[in-house]
């Protein structure tokens, strides 16, 4: 079997595969390719208005890759996880090498929520979340979903959806089309780091009011 490198990893990215383990403390990773893909259309995430109450009034600070190692913690600091060792190791490698990146939400000095994931082209496939506050991770994605339309990103892929994610606006897509839109949206030219201002909250519930 192919050593599982970076390398390795994006390629099976740009073909719609990601790995995942059974849980922290298993050795082997397996590829999945869901038969439904989950994505959020850029242009339709759903803001409710305690939603917007809450990231108008801006309780949280928002940062873009400052603490990645804590994000995948946070992560992965659950009861039952598919990040073991091996995918520590590997996504933490893809941060280093610029391919994959993370949105923090701070509560005063204190990680308490974030997202991170894989960028290639104007794909960004999400990984994980997590939250340590009530609505952080509704923040975090809020925030993440602006970023992505002002770094020019045209895919945001869930890989699966749950309610949480649907009352989002998240949806499922086939397989097919899913490789159809991989396909088309890898090959631009995107840089998650392109945009570096966070914008207020107002800002953000503006932009996505207007295009929900």
């Amino acid at each position: 079997m192919e050593p599982l490198t970076t390398e390795v990893l994006l390629r099976a990215y740009r073909m719609g595969l990601f790995p995942m383990a059974d849980d922290a403390d298993a050795e082997d990773l397996y590829w999945v390719e869901p038969r439904l893909r989950g994505v959020f259309p850029l242009d339709n995430f759903h803001i409710s208005r305690s939603l917007a109450r809450l990231i108008r009034r801006e309780p949280f600070t928002i940062t873009t890759n400052a603490d990645f190692g804590g994000v995948m913690d946070g992560c992965a600091g659950r009861d039952t996880t598919w990040i073991n060792t091996e995918i520590h190791k590997l996504y933490r490698q893809l941060h280093q090498e610029g391919h994959a990146h993370s949105l923090e939400v701070w509560e005063g000095e204190e990680l308490v929520g974030g997202v991170y994931g894989v960028s290639l082209g104007g794909v960004f496939c999400g990984e994980s979340m997590f939250s340590r506050r009530r609505d952080a991770s509704k923040v975090a994605l809020a925030y993440l979903v602006d970023h992505l339309q002002r770094c020019g990103f045209v895919l945001f892929d869930t890989q699966f959806i749950t309610p949480h994610l649907a009352s989002l606006g998240a949806v499922e897509i086939g397989r097919d089309e899913y490789r159809k839109r991989l396909a088309i949206a890898r090959k631009l030219d995107c840089d998650f780091r392109s945009v570096a201002e966070i914008p207020s909250g107002y800002s953000v519930v503006q932009r996505n009011t207007q295009t929900s």
